[in-house]
């Protein structure tokens, strides 16, 4: 009795191992199918991810630095962007960014570094971040990048202008006159 129990089971692993398995069709169409509807980033967002531009810091006590610390708690992204900017003309000579966040959130910073050197402090602080979301093809679900991004160069703009008051402009109509301080008025 054993040993025709053996018999009959040891027949049947048998069978199946040998016993060619076939893959119903839909079975073997799926694969090929998910992979087609898979979502990418934008070869953009890959080229920024994957070879960031200045990726570093600036010294931030330094008076011609400002920096930007804004995150997103919603998503854990975080990004940190310091400019250097040129007391003389007012122009950003050096960005730098350092990001915690996903490959939009670092595509962002990295674009946004590229776009703001050589710009004003007043040319930087009108950057949308529906420029930076346009030029990086990001999807609505990841907008928030791009306005971290647009929070991070205002937020460093901010920072420069309460280090250096004097160097904020008003631009009164277009004559670069400045306000009239309290002693001015005092005195006269």
């Amino acid at each position: 009795m054993f040993s025709r129990s053996v018999r009959t089971l040891t027949g049947r692993v048998l069978a199946n191992a040998v016993r060619p398995t076939v893959i119903p069709a839909a079975r073997q169409i799926a694969p090929a199918v998910a992979v087609a509807a898979r979502r990418s980033y934008h070869e953009k967002v890959l080229d920024h991810y994957s070879r960031p531009r200045n990726v570093g810091t600036l010294d931030k006590k330094d008076k011609s630095v400002g920096e930007g610390l804004v995150g997103a708690p919603a998503c854990g992204d975080v990004m940190r962007l310091h400019i250097k900017v040129d007391p003389d003309t007012g122009v950003i000579s050096d960005v730098k960014f350092k990001t915690f966040g996903c490959g939009s959130a670092i595509a962002s910073s990295s674009y946004v570094t590229e776009l703001v050197r050589g710009m004003t402090l007043d040319q930087a602080s009108k950057v949308k971040n529906t420029e930076i979301a346009k030029e990086l093809c990001l999807p609505p679900v990841k907008l928030h990048c791009s306005m971290l991004a647009e929070d991070a160069i205002k937020a460093a703009i901010k920072d420069y202008r309460t280090k250096n008051p004097q160097g904020a402009p008003t631009n009164l109509a277009g004559t670069g006159a400045k306000f009239e301080t309290a002693q001015a008025s005092a005195t006269a």
